[in-house]
């Protein structure tokens, strides 16, 4: 993994972390990568899900719902401290592409992770098959698990 120009060192280290944890499909590591005020804001919720244990099942699970992950392009903002990682995937055949948007605290922490995805035939993909494996997971999701 390249260094990110702009993106602060702190913030540099841990994304080369979480690719490594992406690709082990690993997120019941990502605490130490976390901040204490960590939101995950998901394109099918409109609320966000707050904590460290619904990023990790959210994450997780996406993990085994795409196929031909792949990142592609990553831009990051100029005080250093956020990022925007390009992706693509599909879905139970349904192609899509999508960002991942993360900020970083001073200690290179991440304290947001959102993500927006496209085309709409894609989403509701991936809202069906997230909806089908976190049905019953609905306390973890909002911060109570």
């Amino acid at each position: 993994m390249h260094a990110v120009p702009n993106l602060i060192p702190a913030a540099q280290k841990t994304l080369a972390i979480w690719h490594d944890l992406l690709a082990r499909n690993a997120m019941e590591e990502l605490d130490p990568l976390l901040s204490d005020k960590i939101v995950f804001r998901s394109p099918v919720a409109h609320s966000p899900y707050p904590g460290r244990e619904a990023i990790k099942l959210v994450l997780k699970t996406v993990n085994t719902v795409f196929r031909d992950f792949t990142y592609h392009r990553t831009f990051a903002t100029d005080d250093g401290r956020s990022l925007v990682l390009e992706f693509s995937a599909t879905i139970d055949g349904k192609a899509l592409k999508g960002i991942d948007m993360l900020r970083f605290d001073a200690d290179g922490r991440i304290e947001e992770f959102e993500v927006m995805v496209r085309p709409m035939s894609g989403l509701h993909a991936l809202a069906e098959a997230m909806g089908a494996r976190l049905g019953g997971q609905q306390a973890v999701l909002k911060g109570q698990g």
